[in-house]
């Protein structure tokens, strides 16, 4: 048996020639080396696009580059080990390569692993594996140092390996430090404040009890030690900041404000902030236009990105700028040194292509370094630093000037659309159906290209200022209305709107159901009356749109209504735990069953035979228990709607249609964990997430310390 695993094995490696195995030998470390300088040159190119790129192509393409960046490092490394152990072998001492100069190439793997400023971390669950990474660092740093000093032989290039691997090992430990820091973790210790005993109560009742047995008459008087939060934003928008010639400089200042100093951070940790950054934080964004209020957010949520995605903790510090000054500065001597040494030594010492390949490496570590540089240069942290000290630098108006060329690339500003009825009726006639009429396929394969064309049936549309101004419209109204409780608010779904258009008790059905329950009838619904009121103004107009005034509530209507299902499709984590997917697949099935059953020429006639089926009893008395589809009782709603409609005017019931989901999508937001918020910033961003902040920010959430009491407390004594 042995006898025979050995011959196979003998002829599996005769099938390869001997010129491909000689070639083979000859340009796979030298390959494995280019390789991961490729990777390291599109990793910092595209890592930092991600933040306002929510293309899936992009994320498959970094995804791929993040993973084979360390695998590609480490398997050259291992080549290098094995190359230097066998040095001394035969097989290895031949001219064919360079093994004294190979040596030197070590350091650069180093430093690739150490991976680029731009991204230190593709999802959230890398940052909990900092251990891992740190393990990474002592064995990758180890073998480094075993390979320099197996070939170790006094020259030149020997010492110019030892200034490369320091700027390797301080790469890499810049990563293992960032990974630890932002992991979930040491992120929550960090942003805790110190532990506060308070006053000392046992000593203040010693004195009370002393006080009252001389006969005094002794009470505690509350003493208000706070200052206003009108105060508090007057300072943070004060003449110096409105000094500086960035106009985007105050903005800036408010984010850092509220993200840093007010630490709305511990939001993306679940951790409870107190009610002074509460009021500091409503009365200013309910003193704001949309636009501000969102562009401030965005500001946030980009300094959340850089925090959990780059190396942005420990480069814009001075021990993190000392440190890429100090890389910066070695690998430009290292690299002139080199090239010196070349000009003066023979050219037969080393071989020719592996000169190139170590110019090639030193210059595209330069070249990292620059862009790495200039990434510093133009971000929002170092236009805040430039604004500080812009009388010390008379060239912050030019890089200013270029950095508001940047302000509209803080995220993705877009969201996915996903309509379950046209999924149904493409469904119908696609490959796919097609295909399963005559193979049967397994049910895991079905789910698998189900679930792809899901994914094809996505759209992709930019978030248009109107929604904006409508969403803050909403919850600005709601935080300023003393009737209602903000602490409770958004733990509403729908009833606030419906009481606001005196509609509770004709729709109080479709939000007193499940969550999950609720965005399905309501998507349903809104996608029936959109659609029917489409089809009704192409006939009237003869195949001409007419818009009314009303028509932006419409729209936008039908917007949320696609987002929302696409939160429940493709990101059920970020909603509350319930039987989504299940509802969804049921409706979906009964939606294929009444479309194939009713032969439909055209998208429309589909929408338009739903709308005509009769619903004057409620679907689930029919129905009964079994099926988890909601098609009918959503058909009974778009009913109710119409009947609205005709009522009231189209105007008023779209109106409170956009009103509803806008406090669908507010609370799927507010009851989304910070975590998962913090996880859809590498995604381009969440409307979900801009929305949930800006909640907070308005007080209507429910990481807020409501209790009122700031003071301390003296004595007084009569």
């Amino acid at each position: 048996m042995v006898l025979n695993n050995i011959l196979n094995k003998r002829l599996l490696v005769e099938v390869f020639p001997d010129l491909v195995r000689k070639e083979w030998n000859k340009w796979e470390l030298r390959g494995l080396v280019l390789l991961s300088l490729t990777l390291q040159i599109s990793l910092i190119y595209s890592g930092h696009r991600r933040k306002y790129i929510a293309k899936r192509r992009i994320r498959i393409f970094i995804w791929c580059a993040y993973l084979l960046a360390d695998w590609v490092a480490t398997v050259a490394l291992g080549l290098l080990v094995d190359r230097q152990g066998n040095s001394g072998n035969s097989v290895n001492s031949n001219k064919e390569y360079d093994l004294a100069l190979m040596a030197f190439w070590a350091p650069f793997l180093l430093l690739h692993l150490g991976g680029p400023d731009t991204i230190t971390a593709y999802a959230l669950a890398d940052n909990e594996l900092w251990l891992r990474h740190l393990l990474g660092l002592v064995v990758q740093t180890a073998a480094a140092v075993y390979i320099t000093l197996l070939a170790w032989d006094g020259s030149l290039l020997s010492f110019l390996s030892v200034p490369m691997l320091l700027c390797g090992i301080i790469k890499y430990g810049e990563r293992s430090w960032v990974l630890m820091s932002a992991n979930r973790g040491q992120f929550r210790d960090s942003v805790l404040a110190d532990s506060d005993p308070g006053p000392n109560y046992a000593r203040f009742m010693e004195e009370f009890c002393l006080k009252e047995a001389e006969g005094y008459y002794v009470t505690a008087v509350q003493v208000d030690e706070g200052s206003s939060p009108e105060d508090d934003v007057e300072n943070t928008t004060g003449a110096a900041t409105i000094t500086v010639p960035n106009p985007d400089a105050s903005t800036l200042h408010i984010a850092d404000y509220f993200f840093k100093t007010l630490k709305f951070k511990r939001l993306f940790v679940d951790l409870i902030l107190g009610f002074h950054p509460r009021d500091v934080s409503r009365s200013f964004f309910e003193k704001q236009e949309y636009n501000t209020a969102f562009e401030v957010i965005e500001i946030e949520l980009g300094f959340a990105y850089d925090v959990f995605y780059t190396k942005a903790p420990i480069i814009y510090t001075p021990f993190g700028l000392f440190f890429r000054l100090a890389t910066s500065f070695i690998t430009l001597s290292v690299l002139l040194t080199f090239v010196a040494s070349m000009n003066q030594t023979s050219h037969d010492k080393h071989q020719p292509v592996d000169v190139v390949i170590t110019c090639i490496l030193l210059i595209g570590a330069i070249l990292l370094e620059v862009y790495a540089a200039i990434s510093l240069l133009f971000s929002d942290w170092a236009n805040l630093w430039f604004s500080h000290r812009s009388s010390k630098f008379p060239l912050k108006p030019a890089v200013s000037s270029l950095h508001s060329s940047q302000k509209g690339k803080r995220w993705s500003n877009s969201m996915y659309q996903y309509s379950l009825i046209d999924f149904c009726l493409n469904h119908k006639s696609s490959l796919f159906q097609k295909l399963s009429r005559f193979i049967p396929l397994h049910r895991r394969i079905k789910n698998l290209l189900e679930k792809w064309e899901s994914m094809l049936q996505l759209k992709h549309l930019t978030i248009k200022p109107e929604l904006k101004s409508l969403i803050f419209n909403h919850f600005q109204e709601k935080s300023t209305d003393t009737e209602l409780d903000l602490k409770m608010l958004n733990t509403c779904r729908g009833a606030v709107s419906l009481r606001t258009h005196k509609c509770y008790g004709t729709f109080k059905w479709t939000v007193d159901v499940e969550f999950d329950h609720s965005i399905l009838i309501w998507h349903i619904a809104t996608d029936l009356c959109f659609n029917l009121e489409k089809s009704k103004r192409l006939k009237d107009s003869n195949g001409e749109e007419i818009k009314q005034e009303w028509s932006h509530y419409m729209t936008l209507s039908k917007q949320l209504a696609d987002y929302m299902l696409y939160i429940l499709v493709m990101c059920p984590f970020m909603l509350p735990i319930g039987i989504g997917m299940i509802r969804f697949r049921d409706t979906c099935a009964e939606a294929m069953v009444f479309f194939k059953e009713r032969s439909s020429t055209s998208k429309l006639e589909g929408y338009e035979m739903l709308g005509q089926v009769s619903t004057k009893v409620f679907p689930a008395t029919v129905k009964g228990d079994r099926s988890k589809s909601v098609l009918f009782e959503a058909c009974k709603l778009a009913a109710s709607l119409n009947e609205m409609g005709h009522d009231s005017g189209p105007g008023k019931m779209w109106k409170m249609v956009g009103d509803v989901w806008v406090e669908i999508l507010g609370y799927a937001a507010s009851q989304c964990r910070g975590f998962d918020h913090a996880q859809q910033l590498e995604k381009g961003g969440e409307l979900l997430t801009h929305v949930w902040l800006l909640m907070a920010h308005l007080g209507i959430t429910k990481h807020f310390k409501i209790e009122e009491g700031h003071g301390r407390v003296k004595l007084a004594v009569t």
